[in-house]
């Protein structure tokens, strides 16, 4: 499915949400990249923890509603027709400039260039009625969202915070480099971090880390194709470690967003399920079976709808030790 099959005229598009419509279950914040594709007739996809993040929360059963800040391209992309047709409750904020990346895979690995690395998004068009939502998921991907987002959600919300989006040195025109972990308002306020081993540095030791947490979050370290780990805290310290083994793809065509999807799922089935949820890890072989399927189509098209996460469980396909 590319831009022609799936552009609507505007007269075709949802309306526009009601001013005083209830809150949602689930609020997802952050800006959308374009990420430079050659083989799309634009020359770009459209990326961004915020986009895979709602669509997954949607498509997998909640009600969810997306500020997502985006640039004049962005802002008129058919993959915003995905999130609106899924359900999801946006709005647009227009940005002057969103984060663009090229991502050139190599041998050794994902190799990514900085186009262009965006502004800030602040919190200044987000509907008052969302503030109420219990869960949040906040998906920065340039380092966009101000710590003044630690102070939003309310006190006893669930938050998940994809922690990558803030561990990247960007300047345009230049290689997109790691820099070094290190306390932060959003990271403290988050209940559920994600983030890929491969942006945290190696010789970081897993105690100072939890220092910058919560008393009592988890930290989820997703490692591709090995599966990953999940770090439980309480009062600082480390209570548990559940290691959760990979779900294989049935085709490897884009890993783009599979961090993304895994951390959405896993606060889905939290949110729908509650603790029994986490029980067995159950909450973590669906985060599994979710960014399984999402690798296997280009972009935000790979995103799986909860019919298909289903049927991926039930099969069992791939699942293998870590």
């Amino acid at each position: 499915m590319g831009e022609a099959e799936y552009t609507r005229p505007e007269s075709e598009r949802p309306a526009t949400r009601p001013p005083d419509h209830a809150a949602p279950q689930v609020v997802v914040v952050g800006s959308a990249s374009r990420d430079i594709a050659a083989e799309d007739p634009r020359g770009w996809r459209l990326g961004g923890g915020v986009t895979y993040g709602a669509l997954t929360t949607a498509r997998l059963g909640l009600r969810t509603a997306a500020l997502i800040g985006a640039d004049p391209e962005a802002a008129r992309a058919w993959e915003l027709d995905l999130l609106r047709d899924a359900g999801v409750d946006l709005v647009v904020a227009h940005l002057p400039r969103g984060p663009v990346f090229e991502n050139r895979e190599q041998p050794g690995g994902r190799v990514q260039l900085c186009l262009e690395p965006g502004v800030p998004l602040g919190a200044a068009e987000l509907p008052t009625p969302w503030r109420a939502a219990g869960a949040w998921l906040l998906g920065p991907v340039a380092s966009e969202l101000p710590d003044e987002w630690a102070t939003i959600p309310r006190a006893d919300a669930c938050v998940a915070f994809g922690w990558q989006g803030i561990l990247r040195h960007l300047a345009s025109g230049q290689r997109v480099r790691p820099i070094a972990p290190a306390p932060s308002p959003l990271l403290l306020r988050a209940d559920l971090i994600g983030v890929s081993r491969h942006d945290l540095m190696h010789d970081l030791p897993v105690p100072v880390v939890c220092r910058w947490l919560g008393r009592d979050d988890d930290l989820l370290l997703t490692c591709g194709d090995e599966g990953g780990l999940l770090i439980t805290l309480g009062e600082h310290r480390i209570q548990r470690l559940v290691r959760y083994p990979p779900v294989a793809a049935a085709a490897d065509v884009d890993p783009t967003g599979a961090g993304d999807v895994m951390l959405a799922a896993v606060l889905v089935a939290r949110v729908a399920g509650g603790d029994a949820a986490r029980a067995g890890g159950r909450d973590l072989h669906l985060g599994a079976a979710a960014a399984s399927l999402v690798v296997e189509r280009p972009g935000l098209l790979g995103v799986p709808t909860l019919a298909q996460v289903r049927e991926r469980l039930a099969s069992g396909a791939g699942s293998r030790a870590a």
